[in-house]
């Protein structure tokens, strides 16, 4: 049992809520043993700063709702183009890089927006693509052959259970996210690459309705980069078996 004087310490120090959906490696099951490389960043920087951080699990879209309604601080693994009012720090926490899944027995390749024409696309509400795919699955949003869009506690493996069942064509998710799920769940069954949608940087992007926002980004903006200047950022990404490449 802590002491009486350690905890006291600890509720005394300010908090930084931090939520999302699991998206590991990036960010894990909230209270699990590896709670995602972003996490771990995240904790080295604040918690050396004297915060405390907690972290949760709601879907994507309220996950940003939260931040935008002022219940959570800060959502991680955010693109730019996700949550452009929100208060992005300037140095990435992490890198993404999207491929278009399909059936193992699919020959579709990806050739631009152009080429899904006659294909059931799989997404997840509230996550950002590209720009160009976000304006595709908007546009067709109300066309379920075209567009077919996934909530809930569980949407990858969902997703990739209806391209299993071949009940839909073409799924975009993060590569490092795919290989992870079939890593760590061998009854998955291996899904085929049908070309490579875009690679951008990936944050903990802080709420537009908290005043502290501007300085928990340059609080994270700097500690981001020390850590890769001093070796640890390796270390954190190992653990997951990533490299800063």
């Amino acid at each position: 049992m802590p002491a009486p004087e350690a905890s006291a310490s600890a509720r005394s120090r300010p908090v930084i809520t931090i939520g999302a959906d699991p998206w590991c490696p990036h960010n894990c099951k909230a209270g699990s043993e590896q709670e995602g490389y972003m996490l771990d960043i995240a904790r080295e920087v604040f918690e050396g700063a004297g915060y405390q951080v907690e972290y949760l699990n709601v879907s994507w879209a309220r996950a940003l709702q939260m931040a935008r309604d002022g219940l959570l601080d800060a959502v991680v693994g955010a693109f730019v183009t996700d949550a452009p009012d929100f208060v992005f720090p300037a140095e990435p926490q992490g890198r993404s890089k999207i491929a278009m899944y399909t059936p193992a027995d699919s020959d579709w390749v990806y050739d631009g927006i152009e080429s899904l024409h006659d294909q059931t696309v799989l997404a997840i509400n509230g996550y950002s693509y590209s720009e160009q795919l976000d304006q595709y699955l908007a546009r067709h949003a109300e066309e379920p052959t075209r567009v077919w869009m996934l909530a809930g506690p569980s949407p990858l493996n969902r997703a990739i259970n209806l391209l299993d069942q071949h009940r839909a064509d073409v799924f975009p998710e993060d590569v490092y996210v795919m290989t992870w799920a079939q890593r760590v769940n061998t009854d998955i069954h291996s899904l085929r690459q049908g070309g490579l949608l875009q690679k951008t940087d990936s944050y903990i992007a802080f709420s537009p309705s908290n005043a502290r926002s501007a300085e928990l980004a340059e609080m994270l903006s700097r500690g981001t980069r020390e850590l890769r200047e001093n070796g640890r950022m390796a270390q954190i990404l190992s653990a997951y078996g990533l490299s800063e490449d």
